[in-house]
Parts: structure tokens; sequence; C-alpha cells
């Protein structure tokens, strides 16, 4: 094993995924499975069926105290005056270019107290922005700031059948909302959320609880036919659904307006980071959109930074690609010249020298029975 290898941090469930005889890769720092029984057959089961990941990799920060939903929302793009207790909603922490930092979720557990779901590779750099931010504050704030992604654990359930799986547990929560309920003598969070396009839910737990829930899940799932499922089916998931990676499809020199993301940004509340720099961008007016992007016919997987072509000349590039196992096509996502990213525009993606033909869609480029048709955090 190679020292590379060795410094890749490891969830609570590692042992669980050698058990089970996933294959193992590096991602954002961490040892994760890709897959187990196949990308194909764990992706057609969250479409069909229900499956479940380990996404204990993500981060876990707490905002709390008598100040911190102003101080919160100062941070934040989306508007945290909208969330009731048990709310949930999508959101983004900016840089003061207007570039994005990071996407994450925000859901308000009590009355002062906020738990920011963030992205793996970005857990340090995230609560080192915050406390900075936090530091600077000409006035004392009311407002405590505390990094517990080491003490959770957490799993996705994805898929149609995920409601049948949690309904001998207890009440649900609605969508985007978040719930305490207890599985085995364990306190557990339990948010109706996902990065997968199907209804599902989010569960976090006490890192010590992991094996025996995850256990527990598959037990539960076991007459639906449930599979655990690794980032490769995840990837091609979110990918159907429309919804941004960050590190590929959002990134510090990007901002929201040009990912699509607008309705996450309320510009008409107070003065958050990046605010100007949207504002300034609106007036200029947008250069590029990141669209959604189908290939016909089936040919070679198309991969980030491949050529979009229209007219006879480069017009873009796609962020993110793969071949949709529902779709049974080339898909991905690319940031386009405006001119060139509306929904039915002609393209040609260049794929090691030779142009197939492309078209922009509407997203989702594939729209579950049950889909919630919100980008989420991965």
């Amino acid at each position: 094993m190679s020292s590379a290898e060795t410094a890749l941090r490891r969830t609570p469930l590692f042992e669980e995924h050698r058990r089970l005889g996933a294959k193992m890769i590096g991602f954002g720092g961490w040892d994760m499975p890709v897959f187990y029984s196949g990308i194909v057959n764990e992706h057609l089961a969250v479409r069909q069926r229900v499956g479940i990941f380990d996404i204990s990799h993500m981060g876990q920060l707490i905002v709390e105290g008598p100040g911190s939903a102003e101080w919160l929302n100062a941070q934040l793009t989306n508007n945290l005056r909208m969330l009731g207790i048990g709310d949930g909603q999508y959101s983004l922490m900016l840089n003061e270019r207007g570039g994005v930092i990071d996407d994450l979720i925000v859901y308000r557990t009590a009355q002062d107290r906020y738990l920011l779901v963030v992205n793996a590779a970005l857990i340090g750099h995230d609560f080192g922005h915050l406390r900075q931010r936090l530091a600077l504050a000409p006035e004392p704030t009311g407002v405590t700031l505390r990094n517990e992604s080491v003490s959770y654990a957490a799993v996705a359930v994805q898929g149609p059948r995920a409601t049948d799986l949690f309904q001998p547990i207890g009440d649900l929560p609605a969508r985007n909302r978040i719930r305490e309920i207890e599985i085995a003598g364990t306190p557990v969070w339990i948010a109706r959320t996902g990065y997968t396009g199907e209804d599902g839910f989010e569960a976090f737990f006490p890192a010590a609880t992991a094996v025996g829930l995850w256990r527990e899940f598959l037990s539960l799932g076991q007459p639906y036919g449930i599979l655990p499922c690794g980032l490769g089916a995840r990837d091609t998931l979110r990918l159907e659904a429309g919804l941004p990676l960050n590190g590929a499809d959002l990134s510090p020199e990007r901002t929201p307006l040009a990912a699509g993301l607008r309705a996450f940004v309320d510009l008409d509340k107070n003065e958050f980071q990046g605010r100007a720099a949207l504002l300034a961008e609106l007036e200029r007016g947008l250069k590029e959109r990141l669209a959604a992007i189908k290939v016909e016919p089936k040919g070679p997987p198309p991969r980030a930074h491949y050529a979009l072509w229209a007219e006879g000349r480069p017009v873009g590039e796609l962020t993110s690609g793969s071949l949709s196992p529902s779709l049974q096509t080339g898909i991905g996502l690319g940031y386009l010249s405006v001119e060139f990213a509306k929904p039915g525009q002609m393209l040609e993606l260049e794929i090691r020298g030779k142009r197939f033909p492309a078209t922009v869609e509407r997203k989702p480029l594939y729209k579950s029975h049950a889909s919630p048709g919100r980008p989420e955090v991965h």
C-alpha cells in the first residue's frame, strides 16, 4: 500500500465495506467504496427499489447561540429567516468574488441551533473560513461554532422503496425537513433529502453506533431488495438528476448565478459575502451558464474538460459527464456561452478528436416519479 493510500481517512463503516467486497478508491481525502456489485446494478437499484450509501465522510458543523440566525444568514446565500424549527434548505458559501467555496444543506434543529452538512473535502476549509469570519465580527455575536464531524456517521437511503424501509421506525419528516427519531436505542437525525433525484432520507448518528445502524438499515431494506451503493452510482444518479458536484461543476472561479442556482441566492436580504459581486455580474449580464447535455447516439463516455462546439467553434466545455444507465447514452453538465445554453441548442461534443452530436436539455435529464428536484451536497 502506498503512502498516499495510507493517508486516506476512513469512515466508521470502512470494515463493513471491506466485508461486503467493495472496491475502494480515494475521494476528497477519504477511502470510500466506488462500487460493490457494479455501478449500473447499484444505480438501477436506487431508481427501481432502494439503495444505501455511506456518507459519513461529509462534515457536520454546528452554529449555536442567540445571534446564530443573524450571523449565519450573513455567511450564506439563502435566507435562513425562512426556516422554522425542523426545516432545511440548500445554500452556498461564497468568496468575495462571488465564487462558490462550498454548497451545503443547513437545518434548523432548535430555536437557536443550526446543523450545516458540508462537503467532505472542505470540512476543515469551511470551518476555518467561518471561524475567521466569526473572529472578525465587529461586535459580540452571541454565536458558538463547532466542528462535530468526527462525532457523526451518516448514511443516505434512497429510492422509491425508501419510505417503506423507514415506515416501521416512526413518523417520517416531510420533504426538506429533519426530525430526531430513536432507532435501536440510538437517537438519529433523519432528514428527508438526498443527492440522487429520488425520494429518500439521510440519517446522522453517533459514530460509535455506525456499524449497528448500517446493518439495521440493510436488514430493514432486505424485503425491498436494498443494495449497498458506492460513489460510482451516486455520481451517475446525481448527473441524471442534473445536480452539480462541487469541485467539478461548482468552483471558487464560478458563481451560483452562472451555475443556474439563482433560486438559492436571496439578493434582497442583508449583506452576505459575495453579494456585491453577484449584483455586479447581473448588471454586466451573464457570460456563461451551466447546462445539462445529452449526447446522441451512444458513444464513448463523456468526461470533464471535453470541448463543446457549435457553429464550427468551441463554445464551452463539460465539467462532468458519464454514460447514463437510465437513458443509455452519454450525459453531462457543462458551461456554455449563454447564447448556446438554451434547451434544444444543437452542439457537438469532442471526444478524443472526434465530434459527436449533442443537445442542451432541460434539467433533470431523468425525472423520477418521486423526484424532489433540488440540488444537494455530496
